[in-house]
């Protein structure tokens, strides 16, 4: 429900598992609240990768400003910690205009960072632990670097999945450096001002329908010359993030002659029904989440 005036900006988010039509719901809510949409979706922030990512287009987005996509090239990386501090300037902006922010994504860390009002520190890592720990991991495989994190930040092991080797190795360098876990560097980074007021909405879906929804996007994907997309994006250059993007990891691997392209979809369809549990988990976890059908949340502002 909109929060009450506390002097702070109200911002709406809307959250929840891929393909649950969170764009399509925030459209109606920007064109009622006189709104802008901010993404919160760790893949959509790169340019030229549209269709694997589900980007909407010009024609989806009837007219709506859209921030915090296609902002960095194919191999580029982009932390966390980026994320939440130009977010939280572009919802200023977004404020100062009169208008309404409202961030739409799937990607719980950067949503997570923004309610829970996170300012990452900037912490230098030394070089040299971070060579020795990428040559542990590709040496090893991401299981095993899980594990090293898991032994010294249980807590953390359970937050970031094993094959998210960029993040677990950024926990274990953070667990290194600093000799504090996650949960005590975030407890720390959670006492600056709060500047927003946050009303959270995850789109609560029957799982069979969300999973047929996910399989027919796959196929959409297909048809709409995702394959033709990842090989242009694989000749500019991709970061490690970009290319273990699913949809983009499957075609690559498809490219190398490890699979047919049938079987790559159906990676593709498995691998984003498995990202949908995970996502599910997450937003169940905060009491902050308000759980609704896309019904549900357009009665609330009379959409």
């Amino acid at each position: 429900m909109p929060v009450e005036n506390t002097g702070r900006i109200p911002v709406i988010v809307i959250a929840g598992p891929t393909a649950s039509g969170k764009t399509a719901l925030s459209i109606d809510l920007a064109q009622k609240l006189n709104g802008e949409i901010v993404s919160a979706d760790s893949m959509q922030i790169y340019k030229y990768m549209n269709i694997g990512t589900a980007k909407p287009d010009l024609n989806e987005r009837a007219g709506i400003p859209h921030h915090m996509m296609d902002i960095i090239e194919p191999w580029e990386e982009y932390s966390v910690a980026q994320y939440t501090q130009t977010a939280r300037q572009v919802m200023k902006e977004i404020a100062g205009r009169g208008h309404t922010p409202i961030v739409v994504g799937g990607t719980g860390l950067y949503i997570s960072g923004l309610v829970e009002n996170i300012v990452y520190e900037d912490t230098e890592v030394d070089p040299a632990l971070h060579a020795e720990l990428e040559r542990y991991a590709q040496a090893q495989g991401a299981e095993a670097l899980h594990k090293r994190l898991q032994a010294c930040d249980p807590k953390a092991a359970e937050e970031i999945h094993a094959n998210n080797v960029k993040r677990v190795l950024r926990a274990l360098e953070m667990r290194l450096t600093t000799g504090l876990t996650l949960e005590e560097r975030n407890l720390r980074s959670k006492s600056g001002p709060r500047e927003f007021d946050y009303t959270v909405y995850a789109i609560d879906m029957d799982r069979a329908i969300l999973y047929d929804r996910i399989d027919r996007r796959v196929g959409m994907m297909a048809e709409a010359g995702l394959v033709e997309e990842v090989r242009r994006v694989d000749a500019m250059g991709m970061s490690r993030t970009a290319r273990q993007g699913i949809g983009y990891k499957e075609i690559l691997a498809h490219f190398t002659g490890k699979m047919s392209l049938e079987e790559a979809l159906d990676q593709i369809r498995q691998g984003s029904r498995n990202y949908a549990k995970r996502q599910l988990t997450w937003f169940r976890r905060p009491d902050w989440v308000s759980w609704k059908s896309a019904d549900e949340i357009r009665k609330i502002y009379h959409v």
